[in-house]
């Protein structure tokens, strides 16, 4: 008897894996899943097609055509640059809260963060020899200030951080200006972050950084440098590319270089901003969220507009053309606007300690912090069987707007933490081979936006988060609770 009730069970768990059951463990105890099959899916993104051509008709050449530019420039043009800590970003939170609302959006509120705040002040920088030249400058975030009377000193230019070790005898007492070679972001950003403490650790005076860019029009670019404690903290700015490489060519010749740099930047006490949240309550699912997100806050030049108005804007317009078409998604649609992105992930590392409990509910986080140029396609992180419903997804319903390219390695800067928890992860693919040419300087403004362009990629971006909201079964992940 208990032979055969053996091979019986045996015979049924054979079945059900056949069928698409699998066990995982998540807490210490299994259970059987069902796990629906590639083609359910499929067949559940066919049904959606209508839906995602009204999205589309709507945004590109119905009634939503231009609005979200117009709101970005409404936005920009009132209120300017953004920073953390300031209370121009607190009021531009207040104004979204107030527009988010008066969009009819469900569950509009602000959930509070413990945020830096550091101040630029007035800042100047002259070379005096060999010959007198003004410098262009932006300090660089957390960066402190000169004295008084301005820091002036030698220069030692260096391309590498190995060269600057090599040259360490050379370094007291100096100021440090790095002329690295732009290979890619990921490479050279780490002279504007490790810049001021690698040179402060050799007992340089103060540290100038070639700005992150691959082209220059005589512009520096700001950013943040890293924020651990060092052990004597030095005034570190960006400098343009061009001054960079004239102090690079003339140190060559073996000829002295004397800067002097006047800098205010102060590190303030912490304050109170906010995230900002909206919602379409899901009718089936409620519990269950697909997140839509860019960042408010941005760098004290231009207008953040590119970086990151756009991510940001397009994401409430996702929400906003469902509700106005009358869709009612199955899960709930979330829209988070983070605060402080651009001073560490403030945010959204906040977001994530409040919220990872809910990563099993979290079907997939999306964000959008690269620009809005015109849309390729999607990025995407998570798992192969995943993968390969969101090609369908692309394929099938973006189409239309040669948005069907979907590669792997989502850009998930204030999402970073979700996919460690086997939550699913997007962020848009665009044509942004220009993103760095205007990214934390003075021409990051609305010129940089193109309406258009704009209106595709809330077209993708709406159209995947409606049809991931919509489907009857999350996608497919190994979603875990953190318990830290």
């Amino acid at each position: 008897m208990i032979q055969n009730t053996v091979i019986m069970m045996i015979g049924v768990t054979s079945f059900l894996l056949t069928l698409g059951f699998f066990v995982w463990t998540s807490t210490g105890v299994s259970d059987v899943l069902w796990t629906p099959r590639i083609v359910d899916y499929k067949e559940d993104i066919d049904r959606h097609k209508r839906d995602a051509d009204r999205i589309i008709d709507y945004l590109v050449t119905g009634a939503g055509k231009g609005v979200v530019y117009n709101n970005l420039a409404e936005m920009t043009d009132t209120y300017g640059y953004r920073l953390c800590g300031t209370q121009t970003l607190e009021n531009v939170i207040d104004y979204m809260v107030d527009k988010l609302k008066k969009d009819g959006l469900d569950n509009v509120h602000k959930e509070p963060v413990n945020v830096t705040r550091w101040v630029r002040g007035n800042e100047w920088a002259k070379m005096l020899t060999p010959r007198v030249k003004p410098l262009s400058i932006l300090g660089l975030g957390f960066s402190v200030g000169t004295p008084t009377s301005g820091v002036t000193a030698e220069v030692i230019v260096v391309r590498t951080f190995d060269e600057l070790r090599d040259r360490a005898r050379e370094v007291k007492g100096k100021i440090v200006v790095y002329n690295q070679v732009w290979e890619n972001y990921g490479q050279s950003v780490e002279y504007r972050s490790q810049g001021g403490i690698e040179a402060a650790k050799l007992g340089a005076v103060a540290a100038l950084v070639r700005s992150v860019t691959p082209l220059s029009i005589n512009s520096p670019h700001t950013g943040q440098q890293s924020s651990d404690d060092w052990a004597k903290k030095i005034p570190t700015a960006s400098i343009t590319v061009e001054d960079a490489e004239l102090m690079w060519r003339l140190s060559r010749r073996g000829i002295n270089i004397t800067v002097t740099l006047y800098m205010e930047a102060q590190n303030l006490s912490p304050v109170t901003s906010y995230n900002t949240v909206a919602e379409i309550k899901g009718s089936q699912y409620p519990e269950q969220v697909v997140l839509v997100s860019g960042h408010l806050d941005s760098w004290d030049v231009g207008q953040g507009a590119m970086d990151d108005g756009g991510g940001a804007f397009i994401s409430w317009q996702a929400l906003s053309v469902v509700r106005k078409l009358g869709l009612r998604p199955k899960r709930t649609l979330r829209v988070v606007l983070w605060t402080c992105e651009e001073e560490g992930i403030q945010g959204g590392q906040e977001y994530f300690r409040v919220h990872r409990n809910e990563s099993t509910n979290m079907n997939i986080v999306m964000e959008s912090d690269m620009g809005t140029f015109t849309p390729q396609g999607l990025l995407f992180t998570g798992s192969d069987q995943a993968m390969k419903i969101i090609k369908y997804l692309a394929a099938t319903l973006l189409k239309r707007v040669n948005a069907s390219n979907v590669a792997p390695d989502a850009d998930l800067t204030d999402v970073f933490n979700w996919p460690s928890l086997g939550v699913p992860g997007a962020s848009l693919k665009t044509d942004d081979a220009s993103y760095f040419y205007y990214h934390h300087s003075q021409g990051d403004t609305m010129t940089v936006q193109d309406p258009d362009e704009m209106d595709l990629c809330s077209a993708v971006w709406a159209v995947t988060a409606y049809t991931l909201a919509d489907l009857e079964n999350m996608l497919p992940a190994n979603r875990t609770i953190s318990l830290k």
